[in-house]
């Protein structure tokens, strides 16, 4: 059997690693901290489960057909219910919107917000839809390495729909005059990548994923996924080693990895798989003749936001909360640009609130609230205590207006996590949390390859390479990177290089 190495178990590792497995290759995941998850590792203190990552599980489609591929269920290995209401968004002058998990009642909503409110989201989310369907099924499921895998008429017959070069503000714009409504369809845009008026019109697909297809929650928290994920992965035969930080990836002179460095020791293997951080990949482990691109290239990058965490241990519980909270009571478009247009640590944020205790009683002791803060950021900017505690007090302050109680007094357990930290546990590039934006730009092509030109057996997944940042595209990410491997490594070496040069 031929021996596969992927580096990192997050969900594209995982995915990956699966997927070469079933495909009849010998796999080994090494990890760099204790467990699996990668950004969606679970952390345990005095009762309390926190999710440390990924809290929202929208697309629930893509994680059904990633278990049917191998035979198996979501529910084999976790228990799936739908949020109704999904969420809940705090306006200025103390309007609260909670977005229904009920179609005919999201329609009701949007009346309310502006005259035919109703029918022009029917529109907006049929478009959505077609969006969905060409994206989802098929755009993100293409390696793009050239020009020449979008050039067919299933491809070209979709271009007007996509409507790649009209901005997600425009096209909200032309149909939504109220500024809630318009504010409820582009908050994807403004947690997850750009600006919207940056972010392309396709990405609408992300509101058809939220408002149609809803928002869910798997009991016990968003790692059941991955815990769900890595015992499939064992059950098809694939070796996980946790606390085995990869230090250098070992290349011989004909252009092929040999195999890595672990600690001084050498793994060697036929092919590898790095789903770890891209430019940390291809900085720290290296050389410089063997990368994909120059340090020049990752300064050109648009990234996606960092983020300041906050995870919170709460000895009482909290009324007027969800599971899901998002604070757009401040000015949105000052919080934009202090993240896009002029990186800044920002004095009145937007941010976010999880709350899963409201739905699930095992991640908090009795009688006990578990909650999570998340404060979109600027990424590589100055990381400091202080700078995080001005933030934290001014959530917490809005917290306790909102639930109408002490909040500060009645926390019993308290992490921050933010630039510095995903930098140190996740290698992260620029402290990102979200990848690369999604700009034209940086959309299928202009994204970095998932092929290395100099190294005709390495290759790269996850949320910098193709299709991009999420967990939808991160299982779809290992996926496709597995399938285009099976259909060259069996080539000679110079073949393989040739093709994938």
């Amino acid at each position: 059997m031929s021996k596969a190495l992927v580096i990192g178990s997050g969900f594209a590792g995982i995915s990956a690693a699966s997927h070469l497995a079933q495909k009849g290759y010998e796999v080994k995941v090494l990890e760099k901290n204790e467990g699996a998850g990668g950004r969606c590792s679970v952390w345990h203190k005095d009762g309390f489960t926190f999710d440390m990552g990924p809290s929202w599980y929208w697309m629930p489609d893509v994680f059904d057909r990633y278990f049917n591929q191998f035979g198996k269920q979501v529910q084999d290995y976790y228990h799936l219910d739908r949020l109704d209401p999904g969420y809940r968004v705090f306006f200025p002058e103390d309007l609260r919107v909670d977005i229904p998990g009920n179609e005919m009642e999201l329609f009701q909503l949007f009346d309310r917000l502006e005259e035919n409110g109703g029918n022009k989201l029917k529109i907006f989310l049929n478009n959505a839809k077609a969006k969905y369907e060409a994206g989802m099924n098929d755009l993100v499921h293409r390696p793009s390495i050239s020009f020449t895998e979008f050039i067919d008429f299933s491809i070209v017959k979709q271009v007007p729909k996509l409507k790649l070069f009209t901005s997600l503000t425009a096209e909200i714009s032309s149909l939504f005059t109220s500024e809630a409504a318009r504010k409820l369809l582009e908050f994807p845009a403004y947690f997850l990548g750009a600006l919207p008026k940056d972010t392309p019109a396709l990405y609408s697909l992300m509101n058809y994923a939220d408002l149609s297809l809803g928002t869910w929650y798997p009991q016990g928290g968003m790692h059941q996924i991955i815990k769900g994920m890595v015992s499939l992965a064992e059950e098809l035969g694939v070796h996980f080693e946790y606390n085995a930080e990869v230090e250098k990836i070992l290349v011989d002179e004909n252009g092929r990895a040999r195999g890595v460095s672990v600690n001084e020791i050498t793994y060697e293997a036929d092919l590898i798989v790095a789903g770890a951080d891209y430019h940390h990949v291809e900085s720290k482990l290296l050389e410089p003749k063997w990368r994909n691109y120059r340090e020049g290239f990752w300064d050109k990058q648009v990234m996606a936001p960092s983020s300041l965490i906050y995870y919170l241990g709460i000895d009482k519980r909290l009324d007027n909360l969800l599971h899901h909270n998002l604070f757009f009571d401040e000015d949105i478009e000052q919080f934009g640009s202090d993240i896009y247009s002029k990186p800044q640590w920002p004095e009145k944020p937007l941010f976010y609130v999880c709350c899963p205790s409201k739905t699930d009683t095992s991640v908090a002791p009795k009688g006990k609230e578990n909650v999570f803060l998340l404060m979109p950021l600027a990424p590589d900017l100055e990381d400091t205590e202080s700078l995080r505690e001005k933030r934290f007090k001014f959530m917490v302050d809005k917290l306790e207006t909102i639930t109408g109680t002490s909040v500060h007094d009645a926390i019993s357990v308290k992490r921050g996590f933010c630039i510095n930290d995903f930098k140190s546990r996740y290698h992260a590039y620029r402290g990102n949390a979200y990848g690369l934006a999604n700009t034209l730009r940086q959309t299928a092509i202009f994204k970095p390859k998932m092929i290395n030109k100099k190294v005709n057996n390495l290759f790269y997944t996850g949320q910098l390479t193709v299709p991009g940042p999420g967990v939808p595209p991160s299982l779809i990410s290992g996926e496709v990177v597995a399938n285009y491997i099976s259909n060259k490594i069996p080539l000679t070496q110079k073949e393989t290089y040739d093709a994938l040069a």
